[in-house]
């Protein structure tokens, strides 16, 4: 049993005995203890005072006569100001920390019979352009969400809605029939989701002409400016041709379903090169092509139940008046529908495909509003779990030089951005001389694992909710709150670890159970033993930066631990033996929080 777990049972039982009531564990609240004031942990003894009915420092000094005697673990305690600290016997860390050592996967609890079922759901890319980094801040959230979800004991699936339909689809397709003379991704040397990116952007440069040519003729007729460029967008000829092109996609055309089809398994074939360059998968790969049809029919069910109504030009709609909310779209009038409706009919296949217990949508915060109405229409068409439906809404990643615009073409692409950490990451190693004794095949991986380290803990390490800008110079320093600072830490660690290896003295064995740990050993043992709080806070807060945090604060404690303590060298063999033991942990620890953000730890560095 942990020592946190052994003092809430002796709080409970001196409060029985003392005070003659049944109080629940959760009653009990054990903080750590200031630095300011002797002790490792305190209990707040307020929540106790209407059962004591004496004051605050009285009531702690019963509790803590009572718990000093009868709890092994703690060694003695003081009260300051009506909180009781308590100082916790050196036997009691040695005992937490060979259960620490013990188990391999300390922190995370395994998923049992019955366990829930979590499914997450990240990514959601058109098939009009590659991965930029905006996709890349979901794809790195979702991943990491999904390892925390596992590490708190639930079963997850992680799935992927591919946006492989709509207007978007066919402005891209339309551009390559116009300007593309055959061209495919073997002959222009480029990977497919690079080249159909392209016309996309081609299609916006020409759309754009049109509009402004069309708009000078309006205004030249007289017509309102605000209105003569409202009109010109819709009567576009380009604009007309790629809805032409959806509805003869929605027809199943021969030729524009070929074309299609062509279209995105080049796209595909890209998507795959960046999420395996990122490190990322799915367990069930979903597609709007497909889910649309089945949203499209639980509309039509909902609507022959009253639930949605049609109106006079045919379109089909959800009252969510009553919720506060407006009328919401669900058809339009020449049948075809919105993202909505697929993502009807998206949750319908999952309901059919998976006994989900809950739903989590990695999605930007630009779409709060439409998760809101899809929980309602969920919750009205009957599934269980879609009035509880999570939105993981994020923030958006901006740049130094402002927001990221796909049509114009100014994204930063996801793989040129991983290229780009990957070499910044080979020249600041190079440059510090950390690669010096190493062949060329292990320098570039070393690289690729410090480079995606960084770009990985930089983005995860901010509170999700948050708009952040990211500086790709910023992440790669060696020093600091960052991903190569604590992927040094764990090589420097396992360095070591690897000489002590070639010291008997060392041993593997832990020193003799009498040895009293100093204070920064003490320190490092409590540090460690809040990672299991920290993985479920964040699973419970759907809160990777928590991870990442915490990382960081246990890498610092175990940085300013070497500053003043020798593990080789130390005075002892006991001792030797037991900061070996101590060093190895941390590294474990280390390894395993990070690999919930998804992020590798290399063994030299």
């Amino acid at each position: 049993m942990n020592i946190e777990n052994q003092i809430c049972r002796a709080v409970v039982a001196a409060v029985k005995e003392l005070y003659g009531q049944d109080v629940p564990a959760t009653m009990v609240q054990l903080q750590k203890t200031k630095a300011t004031f002797e002790g490792h942990l305190t209990l707040v003894v307020f929540p106790f005072l209407k059962l004591s009915h004496k004051k605050p420092d009285e009531t702690a000094q019963e509790l803590g006569r009572y718990i000093a005697e009868s709890c092994p673990a703690v060694a003695k305690y003081n009260v300051v100001g009506g909180f009781l600290n308590l100082v916790i016997a050196p036997a009691a860390w040695m005992g937490l920390l060979s259960d620490i050592d013990a188990d391999e996967h300390f922190g995370h609890k395994k998923a049992g019979d019955g366990a829930p079922l979590v499914m997450i759901e990240y990514s959601s890319p058109n098939t009009n352009k590659p991965l930029h980094l905006g996709h890349v801040r979901n794809n790195l959230l979702g991943w990491s969400l999904a390892q925390i979800m596992e590490a708190n004991g639930n079963k997850v699936v992680k799935t992927n809605i591919v946006n492989d339909r709509g207007i978007h689809i066919c402005k891209s397709m339309l551009a390559w029939l116009k300007w593309g003379n055959g061209i495919t991704p073997e002959t222009a040397h480029k990977k497919g989701d690079h080249l159909i990116g392209d016309f996309y952007v081609e299609f916006d440069k020409h759309y754009k002409a049109e509009c402004e040519q069309l708009k000078q003729q309006f205004t030249a007729a007289g017509m309102d400016a605000e209105k003569a460029e409202e009109k010109a967008r819709n009567e576009a000829p380009l604009i007309r041709e790629a809805h032409e092109m959806l509805v003869k996609w929605e027809q199943g055309d021969p030729q524009v379903r070929a074309l299609w089809q062509q279209m995105n398994g080049w796209v595909y074939a890209g998507f795959d090169e960046t999420y395996k360059a990122l490190g990322v998968s799915f367990d069930k790969i979903y597609y709007e092509s497909n889910t649309y049809l089945e949203g499209k029919k639980k509309v039509e069910e909902g609507l022959s139940k009253g639930i949605f109504f049609r109106k006079d030009d045919n379109s089909v709609w959800a009252d969510l008046t009553k919720e506060g909310l407006d009328q919401k779209l669900l058809l339009r009038s020449d049948g075809t529908s919105v993202y909505m409706t697929q993502d009807i009919g998206t949750a319908e296949m999952r309901y059919h495909d998976f006994p989900i217990d809950k739903m989590i949508y990695v999605v930007g915060n630009e779409q709060n509003y439409h998760f809101q109405v899809l929980s309602i229409l969920l919750d009205r068409l009957g599934f269980k779990w879609g009035k509880d439906l999570i939105h993981f809404s994020y923030g958006m990643v901006e740049l130094p030089n402002g927001k990221m615009k796909s049509r114009e073409g100014t994204v930063v692409d996801a793989d040129d951005l991983i290229a780009q950490m990957t070499a910044e990451a080979r020249r600041t190693s190079d440059e510090l001389g950390k690669f010096n004794d190493m062949g060329e095949d292990e320098k570039q991986d070393i690289a690729r694992i410090v480079g995606l380290g960084a770009l990985k803990y930089f983005i995860l390490k901010v509170d999700a909710r948050k708009n952040m800008l990211f500086n790709p110079a910023e992440s790669i320093d060696f020093n600091g709150n960052t991903g190569p600072f604590i992927q040094y830490t764990y090589a420097r660690i396992r360095s070591i670890m690897r000489k002590a290896s070639e010291q008997p003295q060392a041993g593997s064995n832990g020193p003799e159970d009498d040895y009293t740990p100093n204070e920064k050993e003490v320190a490092l043992i409590q540090k460690m033993n809040e990672y299991g709080a920290a993985v479920k806070d964040a699973g419970e807060n759907y809160n990777p930066a928590g991870i990442a945090n915490y990382c960081y604060e246990l890498t610092k404690e175990f940085n300013q631990f070497y500053h003043d303590y020798s593990i080789l060298n130390a005075e002892t063999p006991s001792t030797k033996r037991f900061r070996v033991l101590l060093a190895r942990n941390v590294a474990k620890v280390i390894r395993n929080g990070m690999a919930l953000l998804g992020i590798e730890v290399p063994e030299r560095m």
